[in-house]
């Protein structure tokens, strides 16, 4: 039996930082980049407080996000040792299920439906790892965790942090035979 992985689609499988940061120029006309927002917190990330959460609001964010560096092949090759669960906590933002759905669809149509998991609180998430950004969801996981670098973990090293999916691939290749 393969055991199984979850993986998160937000700042993991989804590029937010670089939208967040494209979407900031378009409205505002001040460019940032990655490391203008590293080590802030969501909330914190633009002068104008809550933006992040304004944006992820907003139709057509997460149907317009590009897809992370290297996540696709990744993804096809870990598949074939591992049970995928994409999971999201999407019920924060509801309007973007439909939007979450049809980018899963157009990025990752190996995945079947019912290996895909929105939610709002991932504790109830059972695989034997987990693929997140977010110390909110990795620090209460039962099983492996490996952390997705990401603007607002930099300063954290409470978990297995993977900078980029060639690195993911790199750990699950040292847990175990992959």
């Amino acid at each position: 039996m393969k055991k199984s992985i979850a993986i998160d689609m937000d700042g993991v499988l989804a590029d937010v930082e670089s939208h967040f940061l494209t979407w900031y120029e378009r409205d505002y006309g001040e460019k940032f980049t990655k490391k203008d927002l590293a080590g802030k917190t969501e909330e914190d990330a633009f002068p104008k407080k809550g933006l992040v959460k304004k944006f992820a609001s907003t139709k057509n964010f997460f149907s317009t996000v590009p897809v992370m560096k290297g996540a696709v092949e990744a993804v096809k090759k870990i598949q074939k040792d591992y049970e995928i669960y994409i999971v999201s906590a999407a019920m924060e933002f509801p309007q973007s299920l439909v939007e979450k759905r049809s980018w899963l669809s157009e990025h990752f149509p190996f995945i079947h439906w019912k290996k895909i998991v929105f939610c709002g609180d991932k504790s109830i998430i059972d695989t034997d790892i987990m693929i997140d950004d977010h110390l909110k969801n990795l620090d209460y996981f039962k099983g492996e965790t490996i952390m997705f670098s990401a603007f607002h973990n930099l300063d954290f090293d409470n978990h297995t942090r993977a900078n980029n999916w060639e690195e993911v691939l790199d750990i699950l290749k040292s847990v175990e035979k992959f």
